[in-house]
């Protein structure tokens, strides 16, 4: 009940002198709104940024296989195979933290059209969520490949930019056929152009096939370091070799391994691999998560023991994830502190406005002391006008706030993103405001002396 009577008396007091409610409000609209307006212009710039820095690979995490090693000497990362199409879809089934994942089969070798050849930096075998993972859902022309085609090992492909330009000279390759290793591939879908990445290398230049038909009809191993289209001539038959003059005669240079040794020393082998698994995590915060799923979740297919190394590696982008984390958290502090200085003048607007209200109704004071008011009445009253002047100012500062935001979008064509934080925080500074800069004139109109304050004129 106190409360709506102090609440009833500040707004009749405010009330008398509108103008001068509306120009102290006004320091207190403009600081809210500037807060609001700068902080979706930045949430809105940190999601710009994050997007770019998602489709080169931020949100990235690359599974590969491990390594091998004999007497001290380690063969480097791939150089056993552990990896398979099965761990791929465990991985996507599984793994909450992971949001899509491709497997792939790596080649290197000439593609062919006409009388023009070219070798890509990339030629990978794989499935349509690989566009997914690398947020290049959107294509130039044409469609993407199915899961069909991938099942059926299908002879299709997408070819980026660069092979357009290289092998068609600008012109559509949509329904041609290209050729790898003799292996005529119907070119389906164009890539959209994404340029350049990181380390400055073309994108573009790539062909994407299903992970099956590039397993099994191009390569049908792990991809070594050449070009294997370099090894597609005749490497057997074409050669007489002593099998071939005396056909009875079986020559073996080294000794074949009998029944029971093979049983003893089975081959390592013993699935369909792919080179890689390409996967990406849900956001960059939940990098470190994936990264702890997809290990556990691959250490248990592979049955390794507590004591075992892991059979595979799997590496993320940290260092782009720090910078584009530390970018967007300086352009949002930044944009912050400016409007907070905003803020701070409309709270001295109001100390000041209150000052000069406590000089102009000293009569009103001493007249509600000698009635019987008390000094923490009178600090009462006074405090909540400077409240109610805050939350005012800072509604009228959120409307305006968001009208700034929706009008920079609409024809600076700026990103911005609605922050509902930025709302609950304009409200709750505008209250604090309100108590801290209203409390020393509300303080000082609590220490008149009636008698005093009757007396002035």
């Amino acid at each position: 009940m106190r409360l709506y009577v102090t609440l009833k008396t500040a707004f009749r007091a405010l009330r008398r002198n509108v103008m001068r409610t509306v120009l102290t409000t006004l320091g207190i609209i403009i600081g809210v709104a500037s807060v609001i307006t700068m902080m979706e212009i930045g949430k809105g710039a940190s999601l710009a940024i994050q997007k770019t820095m998602t489709s080169i690979g931020a949100n990235t995490l690359v599974v590969l296989p491990g390594a091998a090693s004999a007497f001290g000497v380690n063969f480097g990362a791939g150089s056993v195979v552990t990896l398979s199409p099965k761990d791929a879809a465990a991985i996507a089934l599984e793994c909450p933290g992971v949001r899509s994942v491709a497997p792939i089969v790596r080649a290197r070798a000439q593609v062919v059209y006409g009388n023009r050849n070219w070798v890509p930096t990339y030629i990978y075998g794989t499935t349509p969520s690989f566009l997914t993972v690398r947020d290049w859902e959107e294509l130039d022309r044409g469609a993407v490949f199915s899961e069909h085609d991938v099942r059926n090992a299908n002879k299709v492909c997408l070819v980026g930019q660069t092979i357009v330009r290289e092998l068609f000279g600008g012109l559509s390759p949509l329904g041609q056929e290209v050729r790898i290793r003799n292996v005529a591939f119907k070119i389906v879908g164009v890539l959209k152009k994404k340029g350049a990445n990181l380390m400055g290398l073309d994108q573009d230049d790539i062909l994407l096939a299903p992970w099956t038909t590039i397993k099994y009809r191009v390569v049908g191993t792990s991809l070594g370091g050449g070009n294997q289209s370099a090894t597609n001539t005749a490497n057997s038959g074409e050669v007489n070799s002593l099998n071939q003059i005396y056909p009875n005669l079986q020559q073996n240079l080294y000794p074949v391994a009998s029944d029971t040794e093979l049983a003893d020393s089975p081959q390592p082998i013993r699935f369909t691999s792919v080179d890689q698994i390409l996967t990406a995590a849900a956001s960059s915060e939940e990098i470190p998560a994936a990264i702890a799923q997809i290990t556990g979740l691959l250490r248990e297919r592979h049955r390794l023991k507590a004591k075992e190394a892991n059979d595979f590696n799997v590496r993320d982008m940290t260092e782009i994830t720090k910078a584009m984390s530390s970018t967007t958290e300086l352009i949002t502090r930044l944009l912050l502190y400016v409007a907070m200085i905003s803020l701070a003048v409309g709270g001295v607007g109001i100390m000041n406005i209150m000052l000069v209200s406590v000089t102009e109704r000293t009569r009103e004071i001493g007249l509600r002391m000698a009635v019987g008011a008390e000094q923490k009445d009178i600090l009462r009253q006074f405090l909540t006008e400077a409240v109610v002047l805050c939350l005012l100012g800072g509604v009228m500062g959120i409307v305006i706030g968001r009208g700034s935001s929706y009008v920079v979008s609409k024809v600076l064509h700026w990103p911005t993103a609605s922050s509902v934080e930025a709302i609950v925080a304009s409200v709750a500074v505008s209250a604090t405001v309100g108590v801290v800069f209203g409390f020393y004139p509300a303080w000082k109109a609590s220490r008149l002396d009636p008698i005093e304050a009757l007396r002035y004129e």
